[in-house]
């Protein structure tokens, strides 16, 4: 069974991830209503949406139906491999970043604005499930019910306990008004990937440390933000299952949280790199994981984390996304760079596309086939350089 990652950054073209963050926190009050606008408006039909930005593409669980998610809220399919796709019915106009399935049926994507859509139909069509502004409303709401529970505990604290919480009420309060400050000017924050256990039970992870937990599919979300150690609100960019189970998040500043009861809780792993992580991927073998990012940079583990090598690939190109089939494993990134390993005992090799167009996605299709996301929209590779155009939108 083939095993890919979870998704990378705020995608936009150029791959300039923190530049693309921060000019979302600068917005006009007339900027945030145009993006609040963009989730009130469908997705075009268009036939440029397989050769435009397609920032992730996934299966649909088990099935062989593929479904890639990108700019002005393109979201298309396919049965065949990749060589003809058909555009879905989306109800909004946004970036989208991360896609993801619990099962053949149920998918949901994420993206700008803190859109969340689900769909029941195999990718086919989409509805509008969360907006930043509810997200944000559940976030405050959270932050709120801690700065209550912490006034009680001051009421009766021993005196050489009062300093401490008094401190950390003084976070929780600034923390609050950042948030209410980032209400006020709109659907502003991303959500950067997503992951699904099934047709229940899954997250959405964003900017700012977002990261929202549902049992019933999205009809109600939790705040999952405090679970984390990240109390300096970094990004977090991209979440999987490994083998074994646990759950890996990773992000911004060399995060990586694990999980090993499917969520519930959390622990900080210490990697020994301080840099962005973009991708997360695991193998068919238990505890074992890849998280790469910034200048090449690949960790990797076999124990859930709880220690992590340096891996040499050759690269120094920035990373965005991973697969693995067996002993194969796929790395994309920048500037057409693939990373790819043929076997657990083989060194990585670099290769570059001629295009030179960033990669943000791939799927491992077959023994030598490659299905590639990114810059260029969609694109088939098969063996070292087998390039197949992509078909048109139906």
């Amino acid at each position: 069974m083939a095993i890919r990652n979870r998704r990378l950054t705020c995608a936009c073209p150029g791959f300039a991830a923190a530049i693309s963050l921060a000019a979302l926190c600068v917005l006009t009050p007339s900027t945030a209503f145009a993006v609040a606008d963009l989730l009130e408006t469908p997705a075009r039909s268009t036939e440029l949406a397989t050769t435009s930005l397609l920032n992730d593409v996934t299966r649909a669980g088990d099935s062989e139906r593929l479904v890639a998610v990108g700019e002005r809220g393109h979201i298309i399919y396919s049965d065949d491999g990749g060589a003809k796709w058909t555009q879905a019915s989306v109800p909004v106009s946004v970036t989208l970043t991360g896609v993801d399935f619990g099962s053949a049926s149920h998918g949901w994507a994420v993206g700008h604005s803190g859109a969340v859509l689900h769909s029941s139909d195999s990718g086919a069509n989409w509805t509008l499930q969360m907006t930043g502004i509810q997200a944000a409303n559940l976030a405050i709401a959270g932050v709120q019910q801690e700065i209550e529970a912490l006034e009680q505990r001051l009421e009766t604290a021993a005196e050489e306990d009062v300093g401490d919480l008094e401190w950390a009420m003084d976070d929780l309060t600034f923390g609050l008004e950042n948030m209410q400050a980032d209400l006020s000017v709109g659907p502003v924050n991303p959500f950067l990937d997503v992951w699904f256990e099934d047709a229940d039970r899954g997250f959405v992870i964003g900017a700012y440390g977002m990261i929202f937990h549902t049992v019933d599919g999205g009809s109600q979300w939790q705040d999952w933000a405090r679970k984390l150690d990240n109390g300096d609100n970094y990004h977090l960019n991209a979440i999987t299952k490994i083998g074994g189970g646990a759950l890996v998040i990773v992000g911004e500043a060399g995060q990586i949280h694990v999980s090993e009861d499917n969520g519930i809780t959390w622990d900080r792993r210490d990697s020994g790199y301080e840099g962005s992580l973009f991708g997360v991927t695991g193998t068919d073998n238990s505890g074992e994981a890849l998280a790469f990012g910034l200048r090449g940079t690949v960790m990797h583990t076999t124990d859930n984390g709880q220690s992590w090598d340096r891996v040499q690939t050759g690269s120094s190109t920035t990373l965005n996304d991973g697969a693995s089939a067996g002993e194969r494993l796929v790395l994309v990134g920048n500037n057409g760079t693939l990373v790819t390993r043929d076997g657990a005992n083989d060194a990585f090799k670099e290769t570059l596309r001629a295009d030179r167009l960033g990669l943000m996605g791939v799927v491992i299709n077959g023994p030598q086939k490659l299905l590639l996301v990114g810059e260029g929209g969609v694109v088939l590779m098969e063996g070292d350089a087998g390039l197949v155009e992509q078909g048109a939108v139906e």
